[in-house]
């Protein structure tokens, strides 16, 4: 039996919940992002891309190529909420969906149609979506994930297509090979000095040359570019790691000021495994310098998610790491190995009033958030974002680009 995949993308999601809360920004060049002199264009409108402008360029790079664009800093809890919404409505009634990120969705309707056509049905749950919440939305519908996904970026914006079954080679062959979504810019470079440019190049090399020049990647290429693809719609993510990261409007050598963010990114992430019921044992710190030479260095402890430990951890990393004193750019620390589970006190080890001490702590944060109670030394601490709940199956939110 054939599967039926529907891929879902709302368009230049960030901008469109921007001109739902202020209308006077619809059809002008609208940048979403950080505001600073390091922000980063999380998203802009169609109007905005004419000038050459895409997500992850600099902002100072963006307003020079377009000085009349409109730039507004984002809400991520707005667009959460927005993106919830329409979270809710799938639900309602697809019988099994992925979010893939906040603003994208695959839909398995296999079966439909022998009760109800899946293109009439995709239709159908595009018009509802559009109807409450005003939101512009593509989709593509095809036979998997992949051809799918190329489909809905081929007809955006606010448009569907579906390729037929059958047809999944014949649509991908004339499209530039950096269409396939698993090919970035470092493959892509890696295919131009092949003289690959199009799809239809790949679908014509045998699998075998894939495999020699390029391993098990250059094999899953191979088989995306013939239309093939079995991954599976998956309802639920299961978070592999936790991480909290900050670029600073200005590089800075103060590493009084850089220990206390690390401790303050510390201390709030050790909250968000123990809210929810999480182990690490693996800590990574990064540090990020002024001409971009970025070290990390990790280490292994056993199962844990009590601040001290933790902090003590980062605290040791960070000192390792903090060596060439120059000025630092970016700071950033990652809890990762993660298992479900209650942390298990160490009879001669653990300070019982302590472990107490932490659990009213995380009581008062859920009853009055997150900032409620603090240690003394990470009062002040700016640029830390919050998460609702990290392990509730989600994909990520990709905050609006912080910035100190």
């Amino acid at each position: 039996m054939n599967r039926n995949i529907v891929h879902i993308d709302l368009d230049t999601f960030f901008v469109s919940c921007e001109r739902l809360m202020n209308r006077e920004l619809i059809g002008k060049p609208v940048l979403v992002g950080g505001v600073s002199g390091r922000g980063v264009v999380a998203a802009c409108s169609y109007e905005a891309r004419q000038y050459g402008i895409h997500s992850a360029m600099p902002m100072q790079m963006a307003r020079r190529l377009c000085p009349e664009a409109i730039v507004v800093k984002g809400n991520s809890s707005i667009y959460s909420k927005f993106s919830d919404q329409i979270t809710d409505i799938i639900k309602e009634g697809a019988p099994l969906y992925e979010k893939s990120s906040i603003d994208e969705f695959y839909i398995d309707v296999s079966g439909m149609d022998k009760f109800y056509g899946c293109y009439k049905w995709a239709q159908e749950l595009r018009e509802r979506i559009i109807d409450e919440t005003l939101l512009p939305i593509s989709f593509g519908l095809s036979t998997n994930k992949t051809v799918s996904k190329v489909a809905t970026g081929e007809i955006k914006p606010n448009a569907y297509q579906q390729i037929e079954s059958g047809h999944e080679k014949e649509f991908l062959a004339p499209l530039p090979v950096k269409k396939i979504p698993m090919v970035g810019d470092q493959t892509y470079k890696m295919l131009l000095s092949m003289g690959i440019r199009y799809v239809k190049t790949i679908q014509e090399m045998p699998i075998e040359l894939m495999d020699k020049v390029m391993g098990k990647n250059g094999i899953a290429l191979w088989k995306k570019a013939q239309g093939i693809d079995n991954s599976l719609v998956e309802p639920y993510h299961e978070r592999k790691s936790i991480s909290s990261s900050l670029t600073f409007e200005k590089d800075t050598i103060d590493v009084q000021a850089l220990k206390k963010l690390l401790l303050a990114m510390a201390e709030k992430l050790a909250f968000y495994l123990r809210n929810g019921n999480k182990l690490t044992s693996c800590v990574t710190v990064t540090v990020r310098y002024s001409d971009f030479d970025t070290r990390t260095r990790q280490k292994r402890i056993s199962y844990t998610s009590l601040d001290h430990t933790l902090i003590q951890t980062t605290m040791e990393l960070f000192d390792q790491l903090y060596t060439r004193r120059v000025l630092v750019r970016l700071v950033g620390v990652r809890f990762s190995h993660l298992v479900g589970g209650s942390y298990q006190m160490k009879l001669f080890e653990d300070d019982t009033k302590l472990i107490n001490l932490y659990q009213r702590m995380d009581k008062i944060r859920n009853r009055y958030g997150q900032n409620a109670v603090q240690r003394a030394s990470t009062l002040g601490t700016r640029g830390i974002g919050q998460m609702s709940n990290p392990f509730n199956g989600q994909p990520p939110v990709i905050p609006a680009h912080r910035r100190m």
